[in-house]
């Protein structure tokens, strides 16, 4: 068999990768380099050259986007495609288990996924029936806990709180909020995978069966497993197991949420005769840019250690912008962002990376004066938004009657007169009697004496719309085998229509109707297009309960695609994985990145360096940093010091945009990190001085470049607004 396609293509470090004879492998992909190629090409290389059966294969992955576009690469790579390949993320394949085996698993067969916004309201619920402070035990604190105890595999029963007091609450809480998933039937993100590394544990046929299917395990970005992944990961190679693992530690950003890089070190202790490849050619930067990540990178300690290196060109030296104030910040990016746009059309190309969230309104507020399109990276997807949890909510509870987050989302949305004192006595009658929420409704319509005649009209009103929506998508078949369930798109525009949601949303008072409902249609249209997948039809699931599945799984992910050509804003952490021809790396100033927090704790200031690294290598041929003299945060004006991230990048590759200026601030040259020597107030101009032009009028100078008569200087004119001007040419008269 000809497998030339699968090696012709590769570097070396790619193809002894691809190649390596059957064992352990750690490949130590560093940014760039070309991991998702590794990995495709392994699995080819397993199924067409080693003989391996793709059903003896699985691979994980982080998002559903990353399984996809494996996927879609194994298709045009292999005869066969993915048929018989496990390829999913850790939460989608521990889904599929426990579909599979949820009587084993100690679930109902209806159990139902809990996203994180409602996660937070079950446990908001659960805070309150217990009689707590809010303000001292907040849910979305609690919820955070909880999470991070399941993603280290611990119980509330198994939690040691020596009588701590906050210690011991959180643990109550924990305790109520399970008791309350197991009435309702409902499952959270973190549960998915703790229920199913239990299910290995205490079902040993079952662990052993599955040992002895998926003898391959490859992994993708390993830096970002948790305990739990990690152990889920050992637990299913047993003895036999041969497990490869991609992954770089020094692109690991996300140990707030629970990853420990102390995984890729342990993976060689824990793994005997594992080998380590390191890939370290990089596809995607020019050598400048690789140049200072590697200079920024190697002062952590305990790496295992690589150098990014390039064929390409070398590129243009990184720009570096010292900006006097944040809005003057801002008005040099989007300056930059207009002349790129006007050369080259794309702003899609561009992309502005920021520590902070709230760093972007005086970007946003500078793109949105010049009538320049942008798109902040992160916020909703599609499945979190309102109008579609509301949506979907009916269709839970059509689903399973004792999902009380539904029901709580539901009942009162759009207002049909259920409100806070009626849903108080329902949820103490639930409490009161361990059951969901729906039951407690119908024994206070039955034998109630708390609710008023008119609360109680409402409540049944409710209960048996729900009932009626029921019947509609699958009516008795009274022994007629023709009649069959409403096909999901018509469940639900059904639902959308009959509940009252798409009027309430259409009179939606503030000011976004028309972009609510047209979200609602789209919900119709996504149903329209779902189709189970074999691994649906195999857990034994009907297309609504498979499509809310999907919806809750999606939800659970980080933020959408939406390339439209558009200027890019985000964090550095939503970053990760992506890259752009031109990047702004802003606000790089000690107590915003790093971050004050990290400055005096050394494992968090690596992390902080690890996402300088990651937005250094998010830029592919031009990389402009900015920062800024002075900032406002929290209200106060901050005179600001240079990030030391900044002082780790050799002077030589370093291109001073604008030398600093001379501003009267005689506090601020002792004030630096670690500055670069190239920072120095050798430019004769003042910021702030007001100016008059012979056809501007007046103005005030907000920006300079250059040096001596080569000048520029940006001055934003009362009528004229913002010129850049050449000092030599300008005729400018100071007042």
């Amino acid at each position: 068999m000809d497998v030339s396609h699968l090696i012709d293509s590769l570097n070396d470090a790619q193809r002894e990768a691809v190649c390596a004879p059957p064992g352990h492998y750690l490949v130590l992909a560093g940014a760039g380099s070309g991991k998702t190629r590794v990995l495709t090409h392994r699995i080819g290389w397993l199924t067409q050259v080693e003989r391996v059966p793709p059903w003896a294969i699985l691979a994980v992955t982080f998002t559903n986007k990353a399984a996809g576009e494996m996927r879609a690469r194994l298709d045009h790579l292999i005869p066969g495609g993915t048929q018989g390949l496990t390829v999913g993320t850790f939460h989608g394949i521990a889904h599929r288990l426990l579909r599979r085996h949820w009587r084993e698993a100690g679930l109902p067969e209806s159990f139902q996924i809990l996203d994180s916004d409602d996660q937070q309201r079950l446990v908001k619920r659960v805070v309150a029936g217990l009689g707590l402070d809010e303000a001292r035990f907040p849910p979305r604190q609690a919820a955070w806990q909880i999470n991070s105890w399941k993603d280290e595999g611990k119980r509330a029963e198994n939690i040691e709180h020596g009588q701590h007091p906050v210690t011991r609450t959180l643990v109550q809480i924990y305790q109520a909020y399970e008791d309350a998933c197991r009435r309702a039937g409902l499952v959270d993100f973190a549960e998915l995978l703790l229920r199913a590394h239990e299910l290995w544990l205490k079902q040993p046929a079952i662990l052993e069966h599955y040992q002895h299917r998926w003898r391959y395990l490859l992994i993708d970005e390993f830096q970002d497993t948790n305990a739990l992944q990690y152990a889920w990961i050992r637990v299913l190679a047993g003895q036999t197991g041969q497990v490869f693992v991609v992954g770089d530690d020094d692109q690991a950003i996300y140990g707030w949420r629970g990853a420990k890089v102390e995984n890729v070190q342990q993976f060689l202790r824990d793994f005997p005769g594992a080998r380590t490849i390191k890939l370290e050619q990089n596809y995607r930067s020019t050598s400048n840019i690789l140049k200072a990540a590697n200079s920024v990178i190697e002062r952590n300690g305990g790496r295992l250690g690589k150098q990014l290196w390039t064929a390409g060109e070398e590129g243009e030296r990184i720009a570096v912008y010292a900006a006097y104030n944040e809005q003057d910040e801002a008005r040099f990016v989007i300056e930059r962002i207009r002349e790129y746009i006007a050369e080259h059309g794309d702003a899609k190309d561009c992309a502005i990376l920021y520590r902070s969230n709230a760093q972007s309104r005086n970007f946003e507020e500078q793109l949105i004066q010049h009538d320049i399109p942008y798109r902040v990276y992160g916020g909703q997807r599609f499945f979190e938004r309102a109008e579609i949890k509301d949506a979907l909510s009916y269709l839970r509870l059509t689903a399973n009657r004792h999902d009380d987050a539904a029901f709580e989302r539901a009942v009162n949305t759009p207002p049909r007169g259920i409100g806070d004192r009626t849903l108080d006595v329902l949820r103490r009658r639930a409490r009161t009697e361990s059951t969901s929420m729906w039951e407690a409704a119908l024994n206070e319509l039955s034998s109630g004496s708390e609710l008023a005649g008119r609360a109680k009209n409402a409540v049944k009103s409710f209960l048996v719309m729900i009932d009626e929506m029921h019947r509609t998508f699958a009516p008795p078949a009274n022994g007629d085998e023709q009649v069959s369930a409403l096909p999901l798109a018509e469940q639900i525009d059904h639902a959308i229509v009959q509940t009252g949601l798409r009027d309430f949303y259409e009179k939606d008072s503030r000011g976004n109707a028309e972009s609510r409902v047209e979200n609602l249609d789209e919900l119709v249209n996504v149903a329209s297009r779902f189709e189970l997948t074999p691994d649906d039809i195999e857990a034994g699931l009907s297309e609504l309960p498979a499509f809310l599945s999907h919806a809750a799984l999606e939800a659970g992910e980080g933020q959408g695609e939406s390339w439209d050509n558009c200027v890019q804003l985000m964090t550095l952490h939503s970053a990760k994985g992506l890259e752009f021809p031109l990047v702004f790396l802003v606000g790089l100033e000690e107590g915003l990145f790093p971050s004050q927090r990290s400055v005096e704790d050394e494992g968090r200031l690596e992390e902080e360096r690890r996402l300088a690294y990651v937005g250094i290598t998010r830029a592919r041929e031009r990389l402009i940093i900015t920062h800024a003299e002075s900032r406002r945060m929290h209200g106060t004006e901050m005179l600001a010091r240079p990030s030391r991230f900044l002082g780790e990048v050799p002077p030589s590759l370093i291109d001073e945009v604008r030398p600093r200026v001379q501003v009267s601030r005689p506090l601020y040259a002792g004030r630096f990190a670690e500055p670069p020597p190239s920072l120095k107030e050798d430019q004769p101009v003042k910021l702030g001085q007001r100016v008059t032009h012979p056809s501007f009028g007046e103005g005030v100078v907000v920006s300079a470049e250059g040096s001596g008569a080569h000048t520029r200087l940006q001055v934003n004119f009362e009528g004229a607004g913002s010129k850049w001007l050449v000092a030599a040419y300008a005729n400018l008269t100071v007042l």
